[in-house]
């Protein structure tokens, strides 16, 4: 386990951070981007939370395990798997972890009323803190996907499965709090023209 005495180092002043490897590199990094995204994600989903948990505590439940798992995939990327040996058995998101996501999704997805429009980023409170959080996840995604197209950096596969079915659950999440869709505010194309 993690124990933090001590919340400032001063090693960040001069604009670097630490992986967990405990290479340095600097805050703006392509994978300091990711992780750092990924916790904002985390903080987005935290605060819908605050919205679910008295009324729809499965879905609450569902969040509370993403949180963890969110830790889990910012301790994934923290660690590049770069071939080498590291004395030790670094935390990856795995296949588990996806599979019960892609569940509580069609756990939620079976009550829902079908689309007939895109759906606009609001409805209930809960709903678009969940919409918030689903695109800041998007937004790790595309960081994630960009991170693999950098020479020399490796990321586990199976991270951007993960964060590509979090942010496809927390859409789905916020149609169910949108009394299962009945309240979406949908796109109208071309309304205000």
């Amino acid at each position: 386990m993690v124990k933090l005495n001590k919340i400032y180092t001063r090693t960040g002043d001069d604009g670097t951070t630490g992986l967990g490897t405990g290479e340095r590199r600097l805050k703006s990094d392509l994978r300091i981007d990711a992780y750092g995204t990924i916790d904002e994600a985390n903080a987005c989903i935290g605060m819908a939370r605050n919205h679910t948990a008295a009324t729809y505590p499965a879905i609450d439940a569902m969040l509370g395990r993403i949180q963890n798992d969110l830790f889990d995939l910012g301790a994934d990327l923290a660690v590049p798997d770069d071939g080498k040996p590291l004395g030790y058995e670094p935390l990856r998101i795995t296949a588990v972890q996806t599979d019960r996501v892609e569940k509580d999704i069609d756990l939620l997805n079976k009550d829902l009323q079908p689309l007939k429009s895109f759906v606009l980023n609001g409805g209930t409170p809960a709903a678009a803190a969940l919409h918030l959080a689903r695109t800041v996840a998007r937004r790790a995604e595309r960081i994630m996907v960009a991170l693999t197209q950098t020479p020399g950096e490796h990321l586990n596969r199976e991270a951007i499965r993960y964060i590509n079915r979090v942010s496809d659950f927390l859409f789905v999440a916020a149609r169910a709090v949108n009394d299962n869709g009945n309240a979406d505010v949908l796109w109208i194309p071309g309304k205000n023209r």
